[in-house]
């Protein structure tokens, strides 16, 4: 089992749990909708001078599972390139 968090600019939280629940029909998740923070190319702190944010939504998946997000997030970075979507793994024990 694995812990995956993606973390992504707001504008592409609909689109990514979208696609989640589409290849992945029993996927349970917690979507934390306001984060605030620096990435490697900007600010996403909310303010007047850095008005973006960010989400991050955590799950707890499955081995066998893991490619199949890999490639969700592959897709939805190809179709959003420049929104800073990050997916990191953590394995995790029941």
């Amino acid at each position: 089992m694995y812990r995956a968090e993606i973390i992504a600019n707001q504008s592409v939280q609909d689109d990514i749990v979208e696609v989640l629940e589409q290849y992945i029909p029993n996927i349970l998740y917690t979507i934390v909708p306001l984060v605030n923070g620096r990435g490697s190319k900007d600010y996403k702190l909310g303010t007047s001078t850095w008005p973006e944010t960010n989400f991050v939504l955590v799950t707890y998946i499955e081995d066998e599972d893991k490619d199949r997000v890999k490639a969700i997030i592959a897709a939805v970075k190809e179709k959003f390139p420049d929104e800073g979507i990050k997916l990191f793994f953590v394995k995790a024990e029941e």
